[in-house]
Parts: structure tokens; sequence; C-alpha cells
């Protein structure tokens, strides 16, 4: 993606000339937000709230124990590791930030998350990619590798939490797929076709890496189906007008294998937890298949997104329904987005009979560009996903 920024009677405007470029996505921008999760300003995540909102984990400085919910019948601590120094990400540069090395047993399960916040040396805009991965004691990629990405729209933004600083989030449930040592690392990418020298920069003490300490026993972990940057085959999912669908639940009927996931016999409580990834689908992107371009530029889309974790009776039917909703608006300058979902401390009911929960996501067209709902790319990075949680104690 290339951008032009002209300045005009003492304002900025910049012009965005679609260049085929890879995983360039960008911002959400939350209207509403109700029940027991929440988006604050430029995406910021916020504690829970709401009817059966459990305790939130306290947050530590840098490798400080925090707690947090739990796994095997206590609390798992969690180890927050925080960038010591303010470091550069150049253009085109996949910069290492933090990592985190684990002496793991096979199936044994690890939640990571990470945050990256970043400012720019531009009033351009340049997309910026955050990435876990964790590696093998060979060096190998373990799949899956978890992303949240959006563009950095200048340093001159003031639409962010703190102005010029961007901050983005990604969630990993990690299982380890063998006995042995595996590293796992938080990494930032710049990219834009933009002239000139600028670059991004990681913000020390508010980019960090979080670990869990202990097996998070039975964490679930979902991820849509396979959906490439460019979607030239038109395999992803749509909802807007035209050939697009109207609505659409993610991990449910969107081609993601039909699943349960089962509270553990001693959990005190459940929680879970889902990122929702949207690219804006105007005429001449090169991230949406070309019937899905209904608009030109400018038009922006509204979507509204309910997240489900719905506990099942006997006969598989709902029994227990927890859900968190917002409305949300996609600009084209924007032009990608992720949202992040959270219901916590959820009793988990015997009347129902059964420990069953099925975790989704109503998405709905309200009005404005077509959507994509952003998959699975070169099937190893996952940029939609959601994970459950048992807890315990």
């Amino acid at each position: 993606m290339s951008v032009r920024t002209t300045r005009v009677a003492g304002r900025t405007v910049r012009r965005v000339l679609v260049a085929g470029l890879g995983l360039a996505l960008v911002a959400l921008t939350p209207l509403t937000a109700q029940a027991n999760g929440t988006t604050g300003a430029a995406g910021e995540p916020v504690a829970a709230t709401g009817a059966a909102a459990g305790p939130v984990g306290v947050i530590g400085a840098a490798s400080e124990p925090v707690r947090g919910a739990g796994a095997a019948a206590a609390p798992v601590a969690v180890t927050r590791t925080t960038l010591a120094e303010d470091t550069v990400i150049p253009r085109g540069v996949t910069v290492d930030l933090v990592r985190r090395t684990m002496t793991l047993t096979a199936g044994e399960k690890r939640h990571l998350r990470g945050r990256l916040e970043a400012t720019s040396t531009t009033t351009g805009i340049v997309g910026l990619t955050e990435r876990i991965r964790c590696l093998d004691a060979s060096g190998r990629t373990v799949p899956v590798v978890a992303a949240s990405a959006r563009n950095h729209e200048g340093s001159d933004t003031v639409t962010y939490a703190t102005p010029g600083h961007l901050p983005l989030f990604a969630d990993l449930l990690f299982t380890a797929p063998a006995d042995g040592t595996y590293t796992c690392v938080l990494q930032g990418t710049a990219y834009s076709s933009l002239t000139g020298s600028y670059h991004l920069t990681a913000v020390a003490g508010k980019t960090w890496l979080e670990a869990d300490d202990g097996d998070r026993v039975g964490a679930g972990w979902w991820q849509n189906p396979a959906c490439e940057s460019a979607d030239s085959g038109g395999a992803c999912t749509y909802v807007g007008t035209g050939p697009a669908r109207r609505d659409a639940w993610v991990f449910y009927d969107d081609g993601t294998p039909s699943r349960r996931w089962q509270a553990h016999p001693d959990a005190a409580s459940v929680s879970a937890q889902a990122n929702l990834e949207l690219t804006t689908c105007y005429h001449g992107t090169a991230s949406c298949a070309t019937a899905m371009q209904a608009h030109p530029r400018g038009k922006n889309a509204v979507v509204d997104a309910r997240f489900e974790f719905i506990q099942l009776g006997t006969t598989g039917h709902a029994c227990r329904t927890h859900s968190t909703t917002a409305r949300r608006t996609v600009t084209d300058d924007a032009h990608h987005a992720v949202g992040y979902s959270f219901l916590t401390g959820l009793p988990v009911d015997p009347a129902c009979g059964t420990r069953d929960f099925l975790l989704r996501i109503y998405l709905k067209h309200v009005s404005g560009q077509t959507v994509k709902v952003d998959g699975v790319q070169s099937g190893v990075t996952s940029l939609t996903n959601g994970i459950a949680f048992s807890n315990f104690g």
C-alpha cells in the first residue's frame, strides 16, 4: 500500500494507493460495547464487566509474575516480559522484540498475549503487523502463529488513546507438540510503499509479552478457515451487500470445523475471548475478491458483532448463553480492523446437565462497504481466533 500525504489549509490529507501488499491490517473503531467485554480507544482492550464477571489479574512489571485465571486446580501465574529499550522497526523488516523460553512436555498448553505499542516518524500511513511466533529447539516455527495488524496512521494521529501511539494485541494458545524447549517471540513488521526515510518504533515499557508459567489444562483454541490476503479464489467469508452474505457466524457456519469445548470437571468457572479481524472491500483494493468490491473508497463500513459463549444442554441445544456486543465502524482509510472480546468468570450451570460449550461470533452488516473476515494465511498465521479457559481455585 502506498500513501501520498499533502498539506492543505493546515491539515494533513492522506491518499492511499493500493499496491497489492500482503498483510496490511488496520483499525476497528467501536461505537458501543455491552455485557462482559469491551474495546477501548484505538482498540485497547479493557477489563471485562457485567454479570458473572470474575476477578481480573493484576498487571506486573517486566518479568514480574502476575496471577491470572487458572489451571490444574489452582490459578496459573503469568509472567510479563517488557521491552526494555525503544526499538526501531525499519520498513520491510521483521524485528524480534521480546521473547520467552519454556521447557514443556508434549500436550502442555500456554496462553501468550502480546502488546506492541508503536510510534512513527512520518505522518503517512505505514502498515504494522504484530506476531507471536514459537520456535522449537532447532529454530523451526511451530504452527500456529498468532497475528494482529493495523496501519499506523501517522505521527500526527490524535484518534489513538495516546496521540501518535498505536497499540496492538495478539493472543496465542500454544500447545507443545513434543517434549522440549520452546522460545516464543513477539515480533513487529512495518511495511509501506511510501518514499523517503521513515520507520516505526516499538515503545519500551508499553510493549510486552505475557506467558503462563503453568499448564492451561483443557484450554481450547478456535481459528477460522484459510483466507489469503488477496483472496483471488474467493475463499474468504464476506458480509455486506451484492453477492456477500448479510450476516455470518464466525467459527460456526463459515467452514470452521464444528466442535464443542468441555469445561474441566474441577473448574470453578470458565472464561472465553476472541480476536476478530476485518477488512473493507472498496473498489480497487488488493485485499478482497473483485466481486465483493461494491463501492468507491470512502463509503466505510458499519457492522454489529456479538461474541457468544454458550453452555449446551443434554439435547445439544443452548442452555445458558453469555454474550457481549459491539457496533463498530471500519473506515476505508483504516481498511482493516481488529476487535477484541472477553467473557470472564462465567459459572458452569449444573442444571444444564453437561459441561459442553460452543464459542462463536455473530457478524451482521449494517451499512457501507462489504467486509472480509480475515482468516488463516499461508497455512500458519491466524488473524481471527478464540480461546476458552477453565478457571480453578
